[in-house]
């Protein structure tokens, strides 16, 4: 190239390179709020948290540094390990539910028919109400005597209407697995629906022309084009159980006999109860690890070669 065309050239490389510039000093602007409200609400509470973790920090006094003595006294505290061990039971428990049901759902609801989607309306209403709302309504629904839930089954002689529910173990558990099932699985079904409506038709029609049964169109097709929709779905789900706190606080407050005392209850009892506030803070720093780890671990199990 000669000097004079490398001439006529550096006019438009300089204009390309101030557009880009300012481009990029206005994204940076535009993206600033979102930074600051991440430094303020989710950094510096994780840094202070990680400081209160390191001393004796109770509610009402002086705090005193005591390194890692919170996180050694947390792997001998057997009322917090029960609070884990129980946390994984449940979590072990509604995970398949929901999956199951948001797929049962969602493979009932997938055609764009008007009754399709009124009765994917219908599934999806008790997402919209606040999980402690659902909480007291289902609370309310299982009272003995006066409970709704209670009085028609003892009038069909399904059960006694006068059984406390909530003061046996299974019952109450599965009181809030129900619940549960019934607040959060329209979401999902959701999100399964979304993957299923992606896969192309072209797919399922090859796989029938080939003699495909229902059975293998499913298991062999639908099931590895939606990986990443089951990945998604999976870490919601789990990152939900393990942060069950409400519906427990507030169906059976721990009971019975602290049988469904979870590992966030159990944070929640050590911080505002027994006002010990720098080892409720080792303890969510440990269940915010376990957290993370167990959701990377869900990913790179369920990725999609194609997406990663």
């Amino acid at each position: 190239m000669t000097a004079v065309a490398q001439a006529a050239l550096e006019p438009q490389t300089m204009g390309k390179n101030r557009i880009a510039r300012r481009r990029g000093i206005l994204g940076l602007v535009l993206s600033l709020p979102a930074f600051v409200l991440l430094g303020v609400f989710f950094v510096w509470p994780l840094i202070r948290t990680v400081f209160m973790s390191l001393n004796d920090w109770p509610l009402l006094g002086t705090p005193e540094f005591i390194g890692l003595e919170n996180y050694v006294n947390a792997l001998n505290d057997d009322q917090f390990l029960r609070a884990a061990g129980f946390t994984i039971f449940y979590t072990i428990v509604i995970t398949p539910i929901l999956l199951a049901c948001a797929f049962g759902l969602a493979f009932l609801v997938r055609r764009g028919q008007r009754r399709h989607r009124i009765f994917q309306t219908i599934y999806f209403l008790p997402v919209v109400i606040g999980l402690a709302s659902g909480s007291y309504i289902w609370l309310f629904m299982w009272q003995s005597d006066i409970g709704p839930a209670t009085t028609l089954l003892g009038n069909l002689g399904v059960l006694d209407p006068t059984k406390n529910f909530f003061a046996d173990f299974w019952s109450a558990f599965a009181i809030v697995v129900g619940m549960v099932t019934w607040k959060v699985v329209g979401l999902q079904m959701l999100l399964v629906l979304a993957g299923i409506q992606a896969i192309p038709e072209e797919v399922n029609e090859a796989a029938r022309i080939d003699g495909a049964s229902a059975w293998q169109t499913f298991w062999h097709i639908t099931v590895p084009l939606l990986r990443p929709t089951l990945a998604l779905v999976l870490v919601f789900s789990v990152a939900g159980s393990l942060l069950a706190f409400d519906q427990f606080y507030i169906m059976t407050n721990g009971g019975p006999a602290g049988s469904t005392i979870t590992a966030v209850f159990q944070i929640y009892r050590t911080g505002f109860v027994q006002f010990d506030v720098g080892y409720a803070s080792a303890l969510s720093l440990i269940l915010m690890l376990a957290l993370g780890l167990v959701s990377l671990g869900q990913m790179l199990l369920l990725r999609n070669s194609d997406y990663s």
